[in-house]
């Protein structure tokens, strides 16, 4: 994406589900978890990269030790900066009694990390709320084992003001307003009750040692029941994953299916991530193998090693996040491989008709890297239509071929080019807005002398065209230097008009271009009174239950073709001082259901949101919009 977008978050957890000892003697080392862990977090790292946590929990410790460590970072490489931290405890053993790093039970009992339940999170902060403080994991601390939580997750909320007021009349006083502490004192609430209650049970049974007791607690916590009540009212995206003092964990994902969720467990291992290739490529798991939590489900690993998967909300149409598909998580899972390749296969019959099927005078290429995966598939797509070309040609004849004309046909391809390289991240440190223009125009360095000046057509592939302000202040005006005839950029998603409001950072109506170019085709088309009518419908449904409201904002795009709001993005994005004639092709909303049947969450394309929330959301953000308020539209 030539856009920079933000993508929260990535979650890492793992369960070891026998003594340190056991890793020790078939591993060759005790940290065995927390190795693994670590490639778990890295194998992530495209998931956030403003910051990151690690948490453990240690089984069975007696009163008075410390059973749980944390460590937070907002390093620059967060992830090896903590594991750097880590392992220099581990170090100075080494280096003091070498003997101790193979003694299990020694680390266990004198060493913070050794714990056998782990949880890592990545992050990226969003609207300026980056801190060591937002960083997860979240605690929650009691001298009540059981009652202390850890969570961690990759979630938006979208009606956190109704869930703070749920919170208040529960009697609490959350100190901030925040989905972040409304999902952690929520699910603490009803693990508060569920230990009262337990505790009021077993003393009402005749039980009278207290420390028995606690033992039958975390034996008898029914975490599913937990998660039930306390998701209860949740509207929004969520994987979030948790571990409770004891030792019961869960990984929970939202009844949409929106965030992703997976997962593997043996006799030894329990495994959850975001991304299946990062548990295939840390465990060397065959995909096979790799479960998908289900929506609506939480995974649940009691304490003595017992996993299960509990439903805790009823499933929704399941609406998985395209953008995941598209952009976000690694190409290097299988299907999401496969399916990048097909969007760009999809994308080939308009662009053909685009160039006039000029093959001999188009250069196909792509920016950036991230585009690569739909580049290949676009390029397949042209081969398939030149072989049909040359089959047509050489069999459906009457007439003897020439030599010359059998040349031309069977020399026919697709010339595909290298045409721009993103060679170095400047830093744009001068204030004058001129000036930055100007250094960020050489973010990418250029291929001379593949274009023919004023005759060839270049096409360019991007994953997304977001707000085109890359496409405007940098890659077109390089393009243009290039000396082509006409220049059409493509993109691999559909026009995104809408914002998200479960995970994504495009949150607000005005970052987008597509709306720019409906507002632009108002305006000029004497529609104004729609824009006003659309502000007073979504003024109105401010205060108005979450279930009843509509996405106003539609009526934006209506009175337009998608091409013609194409057209105007092209006009809008191409600088004054442009020469090239510039077009713009998105992906349809068709074919990006065609290329990804299995993740129907297409929101900030359609508007079709999957949550009530969504519609609050996005009215909202009109309303901000209008009313001149440069913030998001949820918390």
């Amino acid at each position: 994406m030539s856009d920079q977008i933000k993508h929260e978050c990535g979650v890492a957890f793992i369960r070891l589900l026998k003594p340190l000892s056991y890793y020790q003697k078939k591993y060759g080392t005790a940290l065995y978890g927390l190795n693994k862990l670590y490639l778990l977090m890295e194998k992530q790292h495209n998931r956030g990269q403003d910051g990151a946590g690690v948490a453990t929990i240690k089984l069975d410790v007696d009163p008075g030790k410390r059973y749980i460590s944390r460590h937070r970072s907002m390093a620059s490489n967060a992830v090896a900066d903590i594991f750097e931290y880590i392992q220099k405890k581990f170090a100075e053993v080494e280096r003091d009694f070498p003997e101790k790093l193979k003694d299990a039970d020694w680390l266990k009992e004198n060493m913070s990390f050794t714990g056998e339940v782990l949880l890592g999170h990545l992050r990226y902060g969003t609207h300026g709320k980056n801190s060591i403080e937002s960083c997860h994991p979240f605690l929650r601390q009691n001298n009540w084992m059981t009652r202390n939580l850890v969570i961690a997750g990759n979630f938006n909320m979208t009606n956190v003001d109704e869930l703070l007021q749920q919170l208040y009349e529960l009697g609490q006083h959350p100190k901030e307003k925040a989905d972040t502490v409304t999902v952690l004192e929520k699910i603490g609430h009803f693990l508060d009750t569920e230990v009262q209650g337990l505790f009021d049970q077993f003393k009402r049974e005749g039980t009278d040692d207290n420390i028995a007791i606690s033992k039958m607690i975390a034996d008898n916590m029914d975490v599913a029941k937990i998660l039930r009540k306390s998701a209860n009212k949740w509207d929004g995206g969520y994987t979030i994953a948790g571990i409770l003092g004891h030792g019961d964990a869960f990984i929970m994902r939202d009844p949409a299916g929106i965030r992703p969720a997976f997962c593997y467990y043996n006799d030894e291992i329990v495994i959850a991530a975001s991304e299946r290739p990062a548990i295939q490529t840390a465990f060397n798991i065959p995909l096979e193998e790799i479960k998908e939590i289900k929506p609506g489900h939480a995974l649940i690993i009691k304490k003595n090693g017992k996993v299960t998967e509990d439903q805790f909300s009823e499933p929704k149409e399941k609406k998985s996040c395209s953008f995941e598909r598209i952009y976000f998580s690694r190409g290097s899972d299988a299907s999401i491989y496969r399916e990048r390749k097909q969007l760009g296969r999809l994308l080939t019959p308009m662009l053909l008709e685009e160039v006039n099927h000029d093959l001999k005078n188009t250069v196909w290429s792509y920016i950036p890297n991230t585009a690569e995966i739909a580049f290949y598939g676009m390029v397949e797509g042209v081969n398939k239509y030149v072989k049909q070309y040359q089959r047509d040609r050489l069999l459906n004849r009457d007439d003897k071929i020439t030599d010359e004309e059998l040349q031309e046909v069977l020399q026919m391809a697709p010339r595909v080019e290298k045409i721009a390289i993103k060679d170095v991240k400047l830093r744009t440190f001068i204030t004058q807005d001129a000036d930055r223009g100007e250094m960020v125009a050489h973010v990418y360095d250029t291929t001379y002398g593949l274009i023919k000046n004023d005759t060839d057509t270049l096409v360019v592939l991007d994953d997304s065209i977001v707000r085109g302000t890359t496409l405007k202040q940098s890659i077109l005006k390089i393009l243009d230097r290039l000396g082509p005839k006409k220049i059409v950029i493509v993109s691999s998603a559909p026009q995104i008009r809408y914002p998200d409001c479960y995970g994504i950072d495009m949150s607000r109506m005005g970052e987008f271009v597509a709306f720019e170019a409906a507002i632009s085709l108002l305006k000029e088309s004497d529609r104004e009174d729609l824009i006003l009518e659309v502000y007073k419908k979504c003024k109105d449904s401010v205060n108005v239950p979450k279930e009843q409201v509509e996405n106003y904002v539609k009526a934006i795009y209506e009175p337009f073709t998608d091409q013609e709001i194409s057209d105007r993005i092209a006009k809008i994005i191409t600088p004054k001082e442009t020469k090239a004639e510039v077009k713009v092709i998105y992906q349809t909303l068709d074919n990006l259901h065609k290329a990804c049947p299995e993740h129907l969450g297409d929101w900030y394309f359609s508007g079709d949101y999957p949550t009530p929330g969504g519609n609050k959301v996005v009215n909202r953000a009109f309303v901000n919009w209008m009313e001149g308020k440069n913030q998001r539209a949820y918390m």
